[in-house]
């Protein structure tokens, strides 16, 4: 029953086109401290962002993730701030943002200089993201799963991981990745999840996660594995002209294009990635 609540829920959240509260509007006596989601995904810092709106889909994406100002919010694996520059300064004011990457200690670098770099990103990332954002430094939060402050654990309501499982199956951290993960989450937390998906009778070869994509219930049966229940799913982002049987990967396809010139109106016209799209909740 709580699945079907949460589903029908979230459906009713998408319904709205906004996940903005009431607080947002100085019209209805409240504080407008915190920009609403909208009046985010249009600012120009956005510009080169916007073209990708149609295949992410993220108003709805977060509003079926019940993403609200003065919530913490946790985004693993930021990479280039797609969403980054989406969740910091919406969740700037009111909320807190946090980005998270893997432990490092379980890398094998290829070089000093990658190691140096990867192990000076939580110290480094605040200050890209607020030249990607206009947010002050000081209010982006960075560290990898293992360093998150003790105050922090348990206080987390969200943790988002956009095609990002992928990569922690090919590293062989998922298991620890997730139980980390876990630990950050409040009582009632949950965790967002959008991924390339595999068709579900795809082979192994195209659905382990090295060509990006993998099955649905095999990332159900992960997050179960590691103490999570799913709670609802959406199909917001799915996008059934993806075949995801590409030799290349789920990087044939925009925005990566890794073909090159090759086939390329045919992948343009497929678009972007079919993706799943969970909620998650911890078991206890």
């Amino acid at each position: 029953m709580k699945k079907l609540f949460l589903a029908s829920a979230a459906i009713a959240l998408l319904g709205t086109g906004s996940i903005a509260s009431a607080k947002h509007h100085e019209k209805d006596g409240m504080s407008h401290s915190d920009p609403s989601l909208s009046a985010v995904l249009i600012d120009n810092r956005r510009a080169e962002d916007k073209a990708r709106d149609g295949y992410r889909h993220p108003e709805q994406t977060l509003a079926f993730f019940d993403v609200k100002p003065g919530q913490t919010v946790v985004e693993y694996g930021p990479g280039g701030g797609w969403y980054t520059r989406i969740l910091a300064p919406y969740l700037a004011n009111g909320g807190q943002y946090v980005a998270i990457n893997a432990d490092s200690s379980t890398t094998d670098f290829p070089d000093r200089a990658r190691e140096a770099r990867t192990k000076g990103w939580p110290e480094s990332f605040p200050e890209t993201a607020a030249k990607w954002t206009g947010v002050d430094a000081k209010k982006i939060m960075a560290y990898e799963s293992d360093e998150l402050p003790d105050a922090m654990k348990g206080k987390v309501d969200r943790i988002l991981i956009f095609r990002s499982l992928h990569g922690m199956l090919n590293g062989n951290r998922a298991d620890s990745e997730l139980r980390a993960l876990r630990d950050m989450l409040a009582d009632d937390g949950m965790v967002g999840v959008v991924q390339h998906r595999a068709k579900p009778g795809a082979s192994y070869a195209m659905s382990n996660g090295s060509k990006g994509y993998l099955k649905q219930a095999s990332v159900v049966a992960l997050f179960e594995l590691n103490g999570f229940e799913l709670v609802g799913e959406s199909e917001v982002n799915a996008n059934p002209k993806d075949m995801s049987d590409y030799p290349g990967g789920v990087w044939t396809l925009p925005p990566v294009l890794g073909s090159g010139d090759a086939d390329k109106a045919r992948y343009e016209a497929i678009g972007e990635s079919d993706r799943m799209t969970l909620l998650f909740k911890k078991r206890p």
